[in-house]
């Protein structure tokens, strides 16, 4: 379980790090910028650190993904979707790969290859209201980050990584409700 989670999460991580990079030349928000600069930096040293143990561990390098290689947990590809529900607020939607999802929200396949990340990456390069976008982008990918993390809490065999599978879930989680917050203050949901 520990092999598949890290072969899982980096390329994962590799799509939040490559929104984020975005983010960095694009946001118009300082809130923005700021989580940007954040959702890098964890994520980076975190890959770093899941590349030492599955080395120490597994005697070999972390296998690279190749341009059609993005497929979710147990190489089922699921799709997340955030948009408005029933009711009022935002939450959870629904949506199989990469294509709208309910309401205003965009379904996003699992995991961050360029596979799939590659055409929300496009779609975010070329949004009119980038900020938007991106939040409408990074709630869905942090919702996955924080499912595959949670699942692979309960079987993990190294304390460290079940150690890192918790602040995964922590962060992610806090930076959920962050975004939430902010779009509910800068979009209006009523």
């Amino acid at each position: 379980m520990d092999q598949h989670f890290i072969v899982m999460m980096i390329p994962h991580h590799d799509g939040a790090i490559a929104m984020a990079d975005l983010a960095l030349t694009r946001a118009k928000r300082p809130e923005i910028k700021e989580l940007a600069k954040s959702i890098k930096a964890s994520q980076t040293s975190e890959n770093t650190q899941m590349r030492t143990w599955y080395r120490q561990w597994f005697g070999v390098d972390v296998p690279s993904w190749t341009s059609g290689g993005a497929m979710g947990m147990g190489g089922m590809g699921m799709g997340m979707g955030w948009g408005r529900g029933t009711g009022t607020g935002w939450g959870p939607g629904t949506g199989m790969g990469m294509g709208p999802g309910t309401g205003a929200g965009w379904g996003m396949g699992c995991c961050g290859g360029m596979g799939m990340m590659g055409t929300s990456l496009a779609a975010l390069k070329n949004a009119p209201d980038f900020d938007r976008a991106f939040i409408e982008q990074m709630i869905p990918h942090h919702r996955m980050g924080v499912m595959m993390a949670s699942m692979a809490q309960s079987n993990s065999q190294h304390p460290q990584l079940r150690e890192l599978q918790q602040a995964m879930v922590r962060v992610q989680s806090q930076e959920i409700e962050q975004m939430a917050q902010w779009y509910r203050s800068w979009y209006g949901t009523s």
